[in-house]
């Protein structure tokens, strides 16, 4: 499965933070998110997301403190620190039927220099 279409730029992530219209994973480490994130992310390393996103809905609220997103959401992204994880966590939730999810590549490296962080 390609899923060279799945990536989502930085202006984009912005917009829907904006619009609050995002459902946004960081699949870094704990250590990695304590040294800055991107505003509204939820921390599942890239380790646990085929896990949680295989979870029920209310044990995904319960350890992750958000509603589990549904396979048809369509603003579901999902990054890390330079973009290969995030694509692992895209890759895996595409394979799990969640066809709308994106990696957004420019990941926190980006989003950080961008935001003056």
């Amino acid at each position: 499965m390609s899923t060279e279409g799945a990536v989502i730029s930085y202006d984009d992530v912005k917009k829907l933070i904006g619009s609050g219209d995002i459902q946004i994973f960081d699949v870094r480490t704990v250590e990695e998110v304590t040294n800055g994130r991107i505003p509204g992310s939820v921390n599942i390393p890239v380790t646990e997301i085929e896990d949680a996103l295989k979870m029920d809905p209310e044990a995904f609220k319960e350890k992750y403190h958000v509603a589990k997103p549904q396979p048809n959401d369509h603003n579901l992204v999902f990054h890390c620190q330079m973009g290969r994880r995030g694509q692992k966590a895209t890759d895996i939730a595409l394979g799990l039927g969640y066809q709308h999810a994106r990696n957004y590549l420019g990941a926190y490296k980006e989003w950080s220099e961008k935001e003056g962080k």
